[in-house]
């Protein structure tokens, strides 16, 4: 698993932060019912100096093992009166305990070793939020792709992209150096099964970015010419994620310092060995035109091409 660093650090803040309201909420309870009940305010601090005794009787090199067994007895009984005026008091039995959010893990994200399952939930859902999908994650998947707008060799050539895109989500750990150019005029399904892949692998706990190319290439202006804070970082993470979609590229304006970054971007990627999927609605042709063949050489030589064809979906759904 490779889960966002940036997503990593925030959950793990947010489940301490959790485990301190926790025990603070625990404190407030108690306090209110010392004030209310003195009786359990007695009955805790016996249940405090029971420990005390065993260590002091160990230390004297007492019986040990009837010390424990006392206390134990002890124990038990002081427990069972304190349940028994709580709940004569009309609270429950475990009011005043500490309630965390996973009993499992008692909020803090692990059992052992292990990631708590609450844990890889929650970065699973900041996957989401930070990949730049937004709400197309929880209406688009390969489950909701219709095949019915494609017919014939669009058809046949549309159930050889979609296998080969979710072959590649579902195999992503061993898979990860992997390229894709996804090529085809729009409304034709590239978004849709893009964000498939990104739904997939985000699940499977990978860090997935999303963006189109003008967002991109302003990120890199603004780390190469702003003054904004945290931009350099914010341009960063397009290189160190393990699946970036670039969408829609382009629709860019095209010049000397975008083609630089496209470059940059795309080599840097391919030599760090991380994937990226790459979507446009220019043809073969006219990408060879436009991008230089450092460019080119590597997106039909390095890339899985995938072409999109048949009538615009969009519009085929506004006519039913």
């Amino acid at each position: 698993m490779a889960y966002s660093r940036e997503n990593v650090a925030r959950i793990r803040a947010e489940y301490e932060n959790r485990r301190r309201e926790a025990a603070a909420k625990s404190e407030r309870r108690k306090d209110e019912l010392y004030r209310q009940i003195p009786s359990l305010l007695q009955i805790d601090h016996q249940l405090s100096s029971v420990g005390a005794s065993v260590l002091k009787l160990a230390l004297e090199g007492g019986d040990l093992e009837a010390g424990v067994a006392q206390m134990k007895k002890e124990h038990n009984a002081l427990r069972a009166r304190r349940a028994e005026i709580l709940t004569a008091a009309g609270y429950p039995a475990d009011y005043t305990n500490i309630h965390y959010r996973c009993e499992a893990c008692l909020d803090t994200g692990f059992i052992g070793t292990k990631m708590c399952a609450c844990m890889r939930r929650e970065l699973v859902l900041a996957g989401y939020e930070s990949s730049g999908l937004g709400h197309l994650l929880a209406q688009q998947s390969f489950d909701t792709f219709s095949m019915q707008y494609y017919t014939g060799a669009d058809r046949a050539a549309m159930e050889v992209n979609v296998r080969s895109l979710r072959d590649f989500a579902s195999q992503f750990s061993q898979r990860r150096e992997e390229n894709w150019l996804l090529i085809g005029a729009t409304g034709l399904g590239k978004t849709h099964l893009s964000t498939s892949v990104a739904k997939e692998v985000i699940d499977a706990g990978f860090d997935v970015i999303y963006d189109t190319a003008q967002g991109i290439f302003s990120a890199f202006e603004k780390a190469q010419f702003g003054r904004g804070e945290g931009d350099g970082s914010a341009a960063e993470r397009y290189f160190q994620c393990d699946l970036l979609i670039l969408d829609d590229l382009g629709t860019e304006l095209t010049n000397s310092f975008t083609i630089s970054c496209l470059y940059n971007l795309i080599n840097t990627r391919l030599n760090s060995r991380r994937s990226t999927l790459i979507n446009t609605n220019l043809s073969y042709a006219e990408l060879r035109s436009r991008y230089a063949d450092r460019i080119t050489s590597r997106l039909f030589g390095e890339f899985h091409l995938l072409s999109f064809t048949g009538k615009d979906v969009r519009v085929q759904k506004l006519k039913q």
